[in-house]
């Protein structure tokens, strides 16, 4: 009798620890550490701890938004933003949350809601660098929308809101190269050409093989009139990255300036070859 109880206990033991082995499995995969699995597997894990009944309201709260993560890298938005929004329901406090459901909604193209997010992200975490750039770009697009729709004055708010949160994530990141040449092109939108010419120097001298910033200077110089200098930062741009088409379309129209025809054509078809929508605008 003493043996069969033994036994019984023993097999009560063992599937105990089975099972705390399958939910720490579960957990693995929902965290999914340096992407060791993929979306597929990481989703069911994290399906798995939420079913699971068993997770404390924080856990599930992590549970979800590691789900809205890999959805978001998966292409489905929607699902992304229904687990942050039940992230954010069970953890109102998760400025992480808010910001990756803000990215979420910019990739939809909802521009006001991603600002609405990563503006509460920032309320939670005012140091978080990322987040900042982040509403910038933001700001700085829909600046562009409104200004193709003629809404000049509302545009430049959200530029001068741009510049602002640049300048606040490289208050937080000095070393921000990025954030330093989206500043810079805030800046030339803003009119203030000489700020933005600084701000691609200082993303040049952190990271000099930065094409976009050298392009990005290029384009400023062009608005300034030094069409010579417009053309070096374009060449350097095409010498990084020789799949760059902006640069090779900005200097078709620098050597137009110069009356330089034959080269403008062979850059402007270069353009129009590595990004065929070209073809259907004006340079």
């Amino acid at each position: 009798m003493i043996h069969v109880l033994g036994l019984l206990i023993a097999g009560l033991y063992l599937a105990s620890t089975s099972a705390q082995a399958q939910q720490s499995q579960d957990w693995l995969q929902c965290v999914n550490k340096g992407g060791a699995f993929s979306f597929d597997i990481a989703i069911g894990g994290c399906t798995a701890v939420i079913q699971s009944g068993k997770e404390t309201r924080s856990a599930l709260a992590i549970a979800y938004a590691r789900r809205g993560l890999a959805y978001r890298r998966k292409g489905e938005m929607n699902r992304a933003i229904a687990d942050y929004s039940k992230a954010i329901e069970l953890d109102p406090k998760d400025g992480e949350a808010y910001n990756n459901r803000g990215n979420a909604y910019w990739v939809k193209g909802e521009a006001d809601r991603a600002i609405a997010d990563y503006s509460k992200a920032i309320e939670l975490g005012p140091k978080d660098a990322q987040t900042y750039y982040n509403r910038g770009v933001a700001y700085q697009v829909k600046a562009e929308v409104e200004r193709a729709v003629a809404g000049y004055d509302q545009a430049k708010g959200e530029v001068g809101d741009a510049i602002a949160d640049y300048t606040k994530a490289i208050e937080l990141n000095p070393k921000d190269a990025q954030a330093y040449n989206n500043r810079g092109v805030a800046y030339r939108a803003n009119g203030e050409v000489d700020r933005a010419i600084a701000d691609h120097d200082r993303a040049i001298e952190l990271n000099p093989q930065y094409a976009q910033a050298y392009n990005n200077r290029g384009v400023a110089y062009q608005v300034k009139g030094d069409v010579e200098r417009a053309i070096a930062g374009y060449d350097k741009a095409i010498e990084i990255n020789p799949q760059l088409a902006e640069a090779y379309k900005n200097r078709s129209i620098a050597y137009q300036a110069k009356g330089d025809v034959d080269r403008a054509i062979a850059d402007y078809t270069k353009a129009i070859e590595l990004v065929p929508e070209f073809n259907h605008i004006d340079p």
